[in-house]
């Protein structure tokens, strides 16, 4: 059940680092702080799925033990 929590979780911060990475592309933001804000946000998406990676990995190692 977890990794079914996890997955969905993960996917749904790719939606969310997809859609934000289609307006930084797509000239959404107005000045230099606000690309910043953006790409910072995109990094924090980008981060929190190499945690949940991670940890769906441990959570299968263990389960196998």
């Amino acid at each position: 059940m977890s990794n079914t929590v996890m997955g969905l979780l993960q996917r749904k911060l790719k939606e969310h680092e997809e859609s934000h990475i289609e307006a930084l592309a797509g000239g959404a933001v107005n000045d230099y702080a606000a690309y910043r804000e953006l790409c910072g946000f995109i990094r924090g998406l980008q981060t929190a799925q190499l945690e949940i990676g991670d940890l769906v990995r441990k959570l299968k190692v263990n389960d196998d033990d």
